[in-house]
């Protein structure tokens, strides 16, 4: 079985991710990696927030927060604020983030340096 690309990066201080949210998913959930038709690997999330007045970016950041054991300080979406691909910045131990979403996803994943 060949790994799926893992859909985050290590950097200094920390972890991107890429996730794709669900607005109005019916549950607050991290659901699984995919990899979307352009190649990109892509953590899909669903939360119940409608996608109006950031609510939907917020119950991200507090998904994330609680699924990886961080503050919400500790989270930036640093792209695709409007969008449902969101560039999603984790501070921390690059490390010990990249363990944490491989417990989280449960998949043989390919990480990128």
């Amino acid at each position: 079985m060949v790994p799926m690309p893992a859909p985050w990066r290590t950097v200094n201080g920390g972890v991107v991710l890429v996730v794709r949210v669900t607005p109005r998913g019916g549950r607050d959930a991290l659901d699984g990696v995919d990899v979307m038709s352009d190649g990109r690997a892509i953590l899909k999330l669903r939360v119940r927030a409608a996608p109006e007045d950031g609510e939907a970016n917020a119950a991200v950041v507090k998904l994330l927060a609680s699924a990886l054991k961080l503050r919400r300080s500790d989270i930036e979406i640093t792209a695709g604020a409007t969008a449902r691909v969101k560039q999603v910045l984790l501070r921390g131990d690059p490390q010990h983030l990249a363990a944490q979403l491989r417990e989280r996803c449960g998949q043989t994943l390919e990480e990128k340096p």
